[in-house]
């Protein structure tokens, strides 16, 4: 029998996107798909995919954690189910071309409608508003940030009803 909380996070990666069975102590058995392993304390985190595409989330505590058994190796469709597990909804992959003409289209908007913007940063991705807020990518309300709440939540409201106009 292995010392799982002896294992380091190399090892522990090996089992990610495995399905396995985890022998925990007092007899109890676990059985899923490993999203992680926390590197602390070599807890284990359990996806299991039920019906109605629902998925149930256990964690076994790594001092718990006698033996772990790989059952089955997982296939880059179900890499990509269990990736997704906690990605938001709306949660969307933008390609660098698509980003930048989504940074240049609403700096444009900005620009026309007579609000002061420029790009920060080494690359130029940030768009930053007045000198007092900045906007990061994917350029949507929930990237904006400012510590004045009054211009945060201006400017958010602005760039909400722009994106649902380009819709």
């Amino acid at each position: 029998m292995d010392d799982w909380q002896r294992k380091s996070p190399l090892d522990w990666e090996t089992y990610v996107n495995k399905m396995v069975k985890v022998a925990a102590i007092e007899k109890h058995e676990y059985e899923g798909w490993v999203l992680t392993v926390d590197p602390v304390s070599a807890s284990i985190v359990l996806a299991t995919f039920l019906e109605n595409e629902k998925v149930s989330i256990s964690v076994v505590l790594g001092h718990a954690v006698q033996e772990v058994k790989i059952l089955k190796e997982g296939d880059d469709e179900m890499k990509q189910r269990l990736s997704c597990i906690f990605a938001p909804e709306e949660s969307k992959a933008y390609s660098p071309e698509e980003l930048e003409k989504r940074k240049n289209d609403l700096k444009t908007w900005l620009e026309t409608n007579h609000i002061p913007v420029t790009e920060q940063g080494e690359l130029g991705r940030t768009l930053c508003v007045a000198g007092v807020l900045t906007i990061d990518p994917p350029y949507g309300p929930e990237e904006c940030s400012s510590s004045n709440e009054i211009i945060l939540s201006r400017v958010q409201g602005l760039i909400q009803g722009y994106l649902e106009k380009q819709q």
